[in-house]
């Protein structure tokens, strides 16, 4: 998916769908409910935000001090984030999805998935990358490494203009 229908789904069809749904659970349960319902949510998601914040730190820094790369844990630092930040959005869709970032299963889950489809498409990097680095080859895209030696020779000059005392 690219990144303009990402941004369209974002700011148009999310407040939307929230609008609506806001709307409906208004209609059937009140005003005032659906505003303590959206209230206790996000209350309730700063504290488990807090929470899962303090513990994610804490495995962050175990694993530093033990000198392996706390790569799970920082990307679980950053879906944390974006928990947090649509569990202060008003909404159901926005909350549920901030729950879903902020749950330790679910966020588990999705940072182990972010982290082979991002080791996928690094390998692939660095395979084309070796491809267009191998003598003789013009590279995926036809660009290609120079591999030709040059010699020659240089003379160091010094600047006179230091040299003025």
């Amino acid at each position: 998916m690219r990144a303009s229908h990402i941004f369209l789904v974002l700011f148009l069809v999310v407040p939307v769908v929230e609008i609506y749904l806001l709307i409906q659970v208004g209609s059937l349960i009140g005003a005032l409910p659906t505003i303590l319902l959206i209230l206790a949510t996000a209350i309730i998601g700063a504290g488990l935000l807090r929470q899962q914040g303090l513990s994610t730190l804490a495995r962050f820094q175990n694993n530093l001090a033990s000198g392996s790369l706390p790569a799970q844990e920082m990307i679980e630092g950053i879906l944390l984030a974006v928990g947090g930040a649509l569990l202060m959005t008003p909404g159901f869709v926005t909350d549920a999805m901030g729950f879903f970032c902020l749950i330790p299963f679910t966020r588990k889950a999705l940072a182990h998935y972010i982290m082979k489809r991002s080791a996928v498409q690094v390998q692939a990097g660095v395979a084309d990358f070796a491809r267009s680095a191998r003598p003789g080859s013009h590279g995926a895209k036809g660009g290609g490494v120079d591999n030709n030696t040059y010699e020659g020779e240089f003379v160091r000059k010094e600047d006179e203009r230091l040299n003025r005392d």
